[in-house]
């Protein structure tokens, strides 16, 4: 396929998922307090990641998602880390679970993000399908039925791992934040 067949295709691919992505950016960043990331902003950054790598439109519409989900996530934990190299505050920051997002309740500060991204890369390391089915969710907006097609499971055994990763992320975040160095559990 020419170059330029492969562009239009990922741009044919990029705008049916854009105002879902858009959506969902928005529920993510509902608590950005600088207000320099905005859902526009971090869905387009998202694209300038994708754009790199056009063989991702031949795939399929969920794999899609999953993969502006990572470029999502990428972008997220890139301005956080400059964020928090430009402000290191004290203080503690309690991270909440909430089941009214279509993942993770917002993240308003630079080291509540990186703690996510440093407990989905343990995770990872534990459960690569748990820390997948997150990170689909959480970044990527992927409905239950979604990530029991993407992953080839059953629907309840989305939820049960869904429950379990959360679960297990809130008390790593939370002892990641508090300075501890012994892991809180394991899934």
């Amino acid at each position: 396929m020419p170059v330029a067949d492969i562009r239009e295709s990922f741009d044919d691919r990029f705008s049916l998922v854009y105002e879902e992505l858009r959506r969902l950016a928005a529920n993510v960043l509902r608590s950005e307090q600088n207000g320099k990331l905005t859902p526009t902003t971090l869905v387009h950054e998202a694209w300038l990641k994708l754009a790199h790598s056009p063989g991702v439109a031949d795939t399929t519409p969920l794999h899609f998602k999953r993969i502006a989900a990572r470029a999502m996530r990428q972008v997220l934990v890139d301005a956080a880390r400059r964020r928090h190299a430009l402000r290191r505050r004290d203080g503690e920051l309690l991270i909440t679970f909430d089941e009214s997002l279509p993942g993770l309740s917002p993240l308003a500060e630079p080291r509540d993000i990186l703690a996510l991204d440093s407990a989905l890369d343990e995770l990872s390391r534990i459960s690569a399908r748990q820390a997948t089915l997150v990170e689909a969710r959480f970044f990527g907006g992927l409905e239950v039925s979604e990530l029991a097609e993407m992953l080839e499971i059953s629907e309840s055994t989305v939820s049960r791992e869904w429950r379990t990763a959360r679960a297990w992320l809130a008390l790593e975040i939370r002892r990641s934040l508090s300075g501890l160095s012994n892991p809180v559990c394991s899934a």
